[in-house]
Formats: structure tokens, C-alpha cells, sequence
């Protein structure tokens, strides 16, 4: 069994920790991971890792210096940088379990090899989450989990409308009405508009939940009910 997630970098990397990583949220979430892997010798992970707090200050300095010359495809290149850096680290740690090199080219690598593969970005144009779908689709896994430091997704921006109410489930059709279909690079959404269209043409659902609930992730991970929104 493969399981596929997006691990978005604003858990790994937020900015509310000074040393850039959120080290004990690593070594949770790793114990969680391996648990499993310990126990299910025919469990497998696929890991696609966000860019978090260093994409944007990167991307939001390139913007002040370029002024009115900067470009989203320059700009999508900074984040994809942040997003190796944290595969790298997760792979690290993920040492005994991933054998392989992060993936770099979710279109053309080769997914036998380690019971833990590590992905990160890979070209302009979306986000890592669409990198984590092309992988559910090319392993067969039928869904992608979406951890990141959003618990549930909302009708409208909850920080900008007092009226937005969660959804336990929705179909991408309404989820797409939601969050558009054009890619912004460091856009915070739930998914990626990008990796939506192509969740929604493969016929998988994705599962959004909080990341640093790591009791939810094991209910998710264990087909159990759980807090989040199922799309699709």
C-alpha cells in the first residue's frame, strides 16, 4: 500500500520558529511515519515537501528588489529551491527507509526503489502539491493527504469573512469554484488551483488536515474517522 502525502512547508518551516525548522514536529511526525512502516512491512510512503517560511521571504525579497521587473516563473524557481531543502531534510531523516534521491521529476522517477520517497517542487507554473497528485496518479495510491496548518477548508477566507464555514466534504468542482484556477507563486490556499484541475481529470480525492495534529494523521493514515475535508 502507498501512501502519498504533501507536507506543506509550513509546518516543517514556519515562521514562528526561530531556528527556521520546527524540529520537534519533525521528530514527531518521523516517529509517526516509522511506526507504520514497522508494523506494515507492505507499507509504503511517498513525501512531497513544501517550501513553508523560507519561500516566501525569498520570494517576497526578490519582489522588493526586481520592483515591477520580477516574474511569477522567477519567482515559482525561489520556492521550488525551499521546497529541496526540505526534502533533503526529510529524506535525511527518513535515512534507514529512503534509498533513493529526492525527486526532482515526478513525471519521469522511479517510485520501486525505498519504502519512504521524498519529492519536492519541480517546475514553474504550480505548487508541490501538484508533484504529490502526478505521483498519487503514476503509484496508484487513489488519494493524496494534505498536511499542512490548515485543520479544515472553508467556504471563504475565515481571516477575511466572519461568515466562512468549514466543509467536511466537497466535490472538486466546488472546491475549484472556491479557490480559483490560476497559480500564484506563494499563493496560500488549501490546494493548489493547478494540482486541483489535475486531482480532479485523474479521478482522486485529497484529504485536507492539520499537519501538526499528528493523533488526527494517525486516524487518516489508519482509514479512521478523522478531522479534515475530503475533496472529490
Amino acid at each position: 500500500m502507498t501512501t502519498v502525502l504533501s507536507l506543506g512547508g509550513s509546518i516543517i518551516a514556519p515562521s514562528a520558529v526561530s531556528s527556521g525548522v520546527d524540529v520537534p514536529f519533525v521528530q514527531q511526525f518521523a516517529a509517526l511515519i516509522e511506526d507504520f512502516l514497522v508494523k506494515d512491512k507492505e507499507r509504503r510512503f511517498i513525501i512531497v515537501t513544501g517550501g513553508g517560511f523560507p519561500a516566501r521571504i525569498w520570494q517576497n525579497a526578490y519582489r522588493k528588489v526586481a520592483g515591477g521587473a520580477s516574474n511569477a516563473p522567477d519567482a515559482d524557481r525561489i520556492g521550488i529551491a525551499a521546497t529541496r531543502l526540505n526534502a533533503e531534510l526529510i529524506r535525511a531523516v527518513f535515512a534507514r527507509w529512503a534509498t533513493a534521491p529526492v525527486i526532482t521529476d515526478p513525471s519521469a522517477a522511479d517510485l520501486s526503489k525505498g519504502r519512504v520517497l521524498v519529492g519536492c517542487g519541480w517546475k514553474p507554473g504550480f505548487s508541490s502539491d501538484y508533484d504529490a497528485v502526478l505521483l498519487a496518479a503514476r503509484s496508484g495510491a487513489g488519494a493524496v493527504i494534505n498536511l499542512s496548518n490548515i485543520a479544515q477548508v472553508y467556504t471563504a477566507d475565515p481571516k477575511e469573512d466572519p461568515a466562512a464555514k468549514p466543509i467536511e466534504k466537497i466535490s472538486w468542482p466546488g472546491f475549484r469554484a472556491i479557490v480559483g484556477n490560476k497559480w500564484i507563486p506563494g499563493k496560500n490556499v488549501p490546494f493548489d488551483p493547478v494540482a486541483s484541475g489535475f486531482a480532479e481529470e485523474k479521478g482522486l480525492k485529497v484529504i485536507c488536515a492539520s499537519g501538526r495534529n499528528l493523533d488526527n494523521v494517525r486516524k487518516i493514515l489508519e482509514s479512521r474517522p478523522f478531522f479534515g475535508t475530503t475533496i472529490g
